[in-house]
C-alpha cells in the first residue's frame, strides 16, 4: 500500500493525479480512466447477474415494489457476508497502522451477525433494527472482555471503539441494503446501487477529464467539483431510467433520490478517506486491480444506506 505524500493535495509520492502530471500525463490518465471504466462495467454487470440469478431462485423477480410473495435474496446475503471478511481485514490493517488490535474474529463475527438480522423476524419486518441494536452490544460486551482479558486495560479504549465503529460502518450500513432486499425486492436494490455506482463513474470520468477545482484536498485530494456535479448528472439519469422502465417512484421522486444520493454516495467516499488519510495510505489495499480494496468499492453504497430506506419508506413504497 502506498504511502501518501506529506503534502497538501497531493497523493502519493508527490505527483497529482491530474492530466497535466509528468509529460505522459494526458495518455497516462485517458489510459486509467478506460481501465477503470471497463473493470468497473464490467464488475457492475457482475453484481446485477448475481441479485438477478438471486431473484430467479427465490421467483421475485418483478418490477412491482408491492408485489406479495415472499423474498428470501439468500444470495445477496452471501455475497454481502463474504465481502466482509476482506473489508475487515482491510480495516484492521488501517487500525494496525495505528497501534490498535482490531480484534478481528469478533469484529468479523459481530458484522455478519449485525448484517443479517433482518432475516430474524418474519419476513424482514422493520423492528430487525433491534436485533442489530442488540448483537452491537452484545459485541461490544465481548470486546470488552476479550481485549481486557488478553491484554490488560491498556489500550481497550481505542480498540473496542475501533471494534465498535467496524461493525457498525460494515455491519449495520450493510443491513439496510439486506433489509432494502427483502422488503422492496431486487429492482430497488438494483436502483440504489447504480445510482450510486453511476455517479461514483461520473465523479471519476468528469473529475478525471476536466476536474480542476478541489473538493476537500485534505481528505481526499482526487475529488473536484466537477466530479461532484459529474456524479450528480449521473446518478440523476440512472434514477430517471430506473423510474421510467420499472416504475419504482415517480420521475420528479427519481429525480430528488438521484441527486441526494449521488452526494451522499460521494460523502460515503469522503468517510473511507478519512480513515485512510489517517492510517496514512492511499488505499485500502491493492485486492482489485485500478481500485483499491473491498473497502474502496464498498464505501459509497455504504453511508448512504440508511437514509435511501428511510427515503423509500417516505415515499410509500410497499409493504
Amino acid at each position: 500500500m502506498a504511502t501518501l505524500g506529506k503534502r497538501k493535495g497531493l497523493y502519493c509520492h508527490g505527483r497529482p493525479r491530474i492530466l497535466s502530471a509528468g509529460p505522459h500525463g494526458p495518455a497516462r490518465c485517458f489510459r486509467m480512466l478506460r481501465n477503470r471504466l471497463l473493470f468497473g462495467v464490467l464488475m457492475g454487470l457482475g453484481l446485477v447477474a448475481v441479485i438477478l440469478i438471486d431473484g430467479w431462485m427465490d421467483g421475485s423477480i418483478t418490477a412491482d415494489p408491492s408485489d406479495d410473495r415472499p423474498v428470501k435474496g439468500l444470495l445477496f446475503l452471501c455475497l454481502v457476508c463474504g465481502l466482509m471478511i476482506p473489508a475487515h481485514r482491510e480495516l484492521a490493517a488501517m487500525a494496525k497502522a495505528k497501534a490498535i488490535d482490531l480484534a478481528m474474529p469478533l469484529v468479523t463475527i459481530g458484522s455478519i451477525l449485525t448484517c443479517s438480522t433482518p432475516y430474524w423476524p418474519a419476513r424482514g419486518q422493520p423492528y430487525w433494527g433491534l436485533y442489530a441494536c442488540l448483537v452491537i452490544a452484545g459485541t461490544l460486551i465481548c470486546l470488552l472482555a476479550y481485549l481486557g482479558l488478553r491484554k490488560g486495560p491498556d489500550g481497550v479504549l481505542a480498540a473496542a471503539g475501533a471494534g465498535i465503529l467496524a461493525v457498525a460502518y460494515l455491519g449495520l450500513h450493510s443491513a439496510f441494503i439486506v433489509q432494502m432486499r427483502l422488503q422492496w425486492g431486487l429492482w430497488v436494490l438494483l436502483m440504489y446501487l447504480w445510482v450510486i455506482k453511476g455517479a461514483d463513474i461520473g465523479a471519476y470520468t468528469l473529475g478525471m477529464l476536466i476536474g480542476r477545482h478541489k473538493l476537500l484536498p485534505t481528505i481526499s485530494p482526487g475529488k473536484t467539483w466537477e466530479g461532484l456535479v459529474g456524479a450528480i448528472c449521473a446518478g440523476t439519469g440512472v434514477a430517471i431510467l430506473f423510474a421510467r422502465l420499472c416504475g419504482i417512484i415517480n420521475v420528479w421522486l427519481a429525480i430528488c433520490f438521484g441527486v441526494c444520493f449521488a452526494v451522499l454516495g460521494q460523502v460515503g467516499d469522503l468517510a473511507e478517506s478519512v480513515l485512510k488519510r489517517d492510517a496514512r495510505i492511499k488505499d485500502a489495499s491493492n485486492l482489485v486491480p485500478g481500485f483499491g480494496g473491498i473497502l474502496d468499492l464498498m464505501d459509497s453504497p455504504l453511508i448512504p444506506a440508511p437514509w435511501a430506506y428511510l427515503f423509500f419508506v417516505a415515499a410509500g413504497l410497499g409493504r
